[in-house]
C-alpha cells in the first residue's frame, strides 16, 4: 500500500503539503500514512481512493488495476442494477439496440480506418 499512495501522489506532481490539504488532514498524518507509521482509516482510505481518482482495492494492492471494469453485457441478467437513460428505464431490447448500435460503430470506423 505504501508504495501505491507514494506513485500515486508522485503521478499527479503533489508534494505531501497538497495531498494532504486535499484530503484535510495535517501533513505530518498523510505522510504517516505513506512511510507505513500510520494506517489510513476506512474512511480516510475511501477519501483517498476518490482523490486520486482508483479504488481502495488498488491502493491496498487487491488488484493491479486503477479502475475498475465492467463488462456491459453482464449487465443484461444483472437484477441490482437498473439502467435509465434521461430517467426512462431501459427495457432488454434498449439496452441490446445500444451495444449493438456500439459494435457496429466499431466496425464501420475500423472499415474506414
Amino acid at each position: 500500500m505504501l508504495q501505491r499512495l507514494v506513485n500515486l501522489r508522485k503521478s499527479r506532481n503533489w508534494s505531501l503539503q497538497e495531498t494532504a490539504d486535499c484530503l484535510g488532514i495535517a501533513k505530518s498524518t498523510y505522510a504517516g500514512y505513506e512511510s507505513g507509521y500510520r494506517v489510513p482509516s476506512l474512511k480516510a482510505l475511501l477519501q483517498i481512493a476518490d482523490l486520486f481518482d482508483t479504488t481502495v482495492d488498488y491502493i491496498l494492492n487487491r488488484t493491479d488495476e486503477k479502475h475498475p471494469k465492467l463488462e456491459l453485457t453482464e449487465l443484461l441478467h444483472s437484477e441490482d442494477i437498473v439502467l435509465t437513460l434521461d430517467e426512462i428505464t431501459l427495457t432488454i431490447e434498449d439496452f441490446c439496440d445500444f451495444i449493438a448500435f456500439i459494435q457496429v460503430k466499431r466496425n464501420v470506423k475500423k472499415a474506414l480506418h
